[in-house]
């Protein structure tokens, strides 16, 4: 199987990379790519498949897959990567949020929603049974 996405495609879609990030992306790819298709296997689908019959797919999936590889190579490998910080005097505060809890790789809600691949619930649970009285439900 083949990935979703190239180092070209990281390239021509971000930015240059350093020849660091280049070896990360071309390890990365791979993951992301087999993580994605774990992904659509737990909803039920088939993301090769989809990628042969919707060149359009094709197009998002790819878009997708060079978004998680970046966010990744932004990540910072050397030093704890802080998205926000606040620090006090006298009071002897500190605080601040990660950029990535735990490290590694993650996949935002809102790419799997891009794909198709989020599970939506539907229905509803009425607990007193569904009479209304007379209400015009």
């Amino acid at each position: 199987m083949a990935d979703f996405a190239t180092v070209q495609d990281v390239i021509n879609l971000w930015r240059e990379l350093t020849p660091e990030e280049l070896d990360r992306a071309g390890a990365l790819l791979p993951v992301v790519s087999d993580s994605l298709r774990i992904e659509a296997n737990h909803v039920g689908k088939d993301l090769d498949g989809m990628v042969q019959d919707s060149l359009s797919y094709a197009n998002v999936l790819k878009s997708v897959t060079v978004d998680i590889v970046a966010r990744t190579l932004m990540t910072a490998t050397t030093g704890e990567p802080m998205a926000q910080e606040a620090q006090s005097a006298l009071g002897y505060s500190w605080s601040g949020t990660y950029l990535v809890p735990g490290g590694g790789l993650f996949i935002k809600n809102s790419e799997l929603a891009r794909l198709g691949l989020r599970r939506q619930g539907y229905g509803t649970i009425e607990p007193y049974g569904t009479d209304y009285g007379g209400w015009p439900y």
